[in-house]
């Protein structure tokens, strides 16, 4: 009899269907079944001996939750009969009652029940409690995880031990993840733990990868990927990165509808054995990374989403570099102009580069009487910070000139080793996107139809805060804010703390303008200010949107004295 390997995890909602993600221990078909007697079956495909299905559930009743369970080959599954948890739901949100979004970033492993966490309480396993504690209060209707899902490169001990017993920890990549089946260890790990199954298995979620999910700093520089290249490992790890995170994460991003034109899906799908398949196309993206788009559209009634990935979408070429390649840049574009008078059609980037449309089915009835894709918040995901500490920005920018040989070789190559060293590879250091992504940001906030807020939602720097840009000359009708969240589950030393919070100070700005021009860089094309934080801790956000209202919280997880932990809100204050 077939058995459940690894999930359920609840991906795409919306008010009439969804995606329920398996992975089963043989093959056999998936069977998802909802109390109001919505339902959906799927056969497995298989990746490298693992066995995995995405389930599309449809007749679902918009405006409802519905208890749901998974058979595999006709017994059931999930729930566990021994589970502690309630059970878990399909729920989509009236029109009316708003959005909640909750995201983060950064979530180390948590060590097994009982055990010691050196890096304390876990965001994720401590919003999994509150809700499971009272099923019926409010929860997120979407949960965000914005890159750092698995540590590839940072293994647990128990990890470590499990590869020695698979080879010789001596040969490269040492302690590090080396192919596919390690890859799946991690997700094993992460997603096993009890809280956040039952979690994922009840709260929708979208994401995307930063550079742990593969490697840190991936993708920093020319010369960086040259080095990997010229490395007997790095191919191997790239494509078995790769591989694993469109069957764990990419899949689930995808709406049914997208899910059904993606040739790479259908060709998985259609063969007994999608290793191959799926290996083909993981070269592909690593030969040419234009040719794949990971980044991705969802439309949350008049909530609209875009997942964008800044990490295999660059150029790299010292004298062209940008973080979006020009096909990239179109796209998000043409998603954040569409409804605005000025963009494409409705559409999602999939795998394949197909595009299909990406709505929430409470989008529709929201939409009466405005333009086709109107929206009233914009919220762009994009793993790394669009804004920094003003000191941080100025570096990075410095080192962008003296890498591109603003003040000659030795400076260039002195520029390189410090960019590394440093990780200096945020959208600051990529000048030209960073003034492109400002430009775009006004334009998408100015004028009729303008939305009530932008929000540029990030992780990546271990460490929470809130930063309010504004224009020369220039005042966008919509509030802007970057809003970051990070970490979910990891830590940050001592030292990096106090080099955040001085990052901040009106010295660090001055002392990043001499920086700056001894550079000789441009003024950006925006300014701004911190209006919260910084905030350090294992940490959740949440905004909720209602018509053209929004609200942030911010929650960390803190150990009670009874044993327990808790989330403690930091702050709390209306954005619009």
């Amino acid at each position: 009899m077939a058995g459940l390997r690894l999930g359920p995890l609840l991906r795409y909602t919306d008010g009439s269907c969804a995606t329920v993600w398996v992975e089963s221990d043989r093959p056999c078909t998936a069977e998802v079944r909802c109390a109001d007697g919505a339902s959906g079956t799927s056969r497995t495909f298989q990746i490298a001996g693992h066995h995995y299905a995405l389930v599309a559930v449809s007749g679902l009743t918009p405006g409802t939750a519905t208890e749901y369970e998974v058979l595999l080959d006709g017994a059931r599954v999930w729930p566990p009969p021994d589970s502690r948890f309630p059970p878990s739901v399909i729920a989509s949100s009236p029109a009316d009652a708003g959005t909640r979004i909750a995201f983060g970033s950064c979530r180390w492993a948590a060590p097994p029940a009982g055990g010691h966490d050196p890096v304390g309480p876990d965001a994720l396993d401590t919003l999994s409690a509150r809700i499971a504690a009272d099923p019926e209060a409010a929860r997120p209707d979407v949960l965000l995880l914005l890159g750092d899902q698995v540590y590839a490169d940072e293994v647990s001990d128990a990890t470590r031990r499990w590869i020695s017993g698979r080879r010789d920890l001596a040969d490269p990549p040492g302690d590090q993840v080396a192919d596919y089946e390690e890859y799946t260890r991690l997700y094993y790990e992460s997603w096993l733990d009890p809280e956040v199954r039952w979690l994922l298995s009840t709260v929708p979620s979208c994401m995307i990868f930063d550079d742990h999910d593969v490697i840190d700093d991936w993708n920093t520089s020319e010369a960086w990927l040259a080095d990997m290249r010229a490395t007997d490992w790095w191919r191997e790890r790239l494509l078995s990165g790769l591989m694993s995170y469109w069957v764990y994460q990419q899949l689930g991003n995808l709406s049914p509808a997208e899910l059904a034109t993606d040739p790479l899906y259908a060709a998985v799908r259609d063969t007994p054995d999608g290793t191959d398949v799926l290996r083909t196309f993981a070269a592909r993206t690593d030969a040419d990374p234009s040719s794949v788009r990971w980044s991705y559209r969802r439309d949350f009634g008049r909530v609209r989403l875009l997942m964008v990935d800044s990490r295999a979408a660059r150029v790299l070429k010292e004298n062209r570099r940008a973080m979006l390649d020009p096909g990239e840049a179109a796209w998000l574009r043409e998603q954040i102009l569409d409804g605005r008078g000025g963009g494409a059609e409705a559409g999602a980037g999939t795998s394949g580069h197909t595009e299909a449309g990406a709505g929430d089915g409470r989008a529709e009835e929201a939409r009466v009487g405005e333009p086709e894709g109107a929206y009233d918040h914009l919220l762009i995901g994009t793993s790394l910070p669009w804004l920094l500490p003003h000191l941080v920005h100025d570096v990075e920018a410095w080192n962008a000139a003296m890498c591109a040989g603003e003040r000659g070789a030795r400076w260039a190559r002195l520029g390189e080793r410090i960019r590394r060293g440093a990780d200096l590879e945020h959208w600051s250091a990529f000048p030209s996107s960073f003034d492109a992504l400002a430009d775009l940001i006004a334009e998408a906030g100015t004028g009729p139809g303008a939305p009530a807020t932008v929000s540029v939602l990030s992780g990546d720097v271990h460490h929470a805060y809130v930063a309010e840009p504004s224009w020369p000359g220039r005042a966008p009708d919509a509030h802007v804010a970057q809003l970051t969240c990070s970490p979910v589950h990891n830590s940050v030393p001592l030292s990096i703390r106090l080099g955040f919070r001085f990052g901040w100070s009106a010295w660090a700005r001055a002392l990043g303008r001499r920086v700056a021009r001894h550079g000789r860089c441009a003024e950006p094309a925006v300014g701004w200010r911190k209006t919260g934080g910084p905030w350090f801790g294992n940490q959740i956000m949440t905004l909720t949107l209602r018509g053209r209202s929004a609200r942030l919280r911010l929650e960390q997880a803190r150990a009670e004295r009874d044993g327990t932990t808790a989330l403690r809100v930091i702050t709390d204050r209306e954005l619009a």
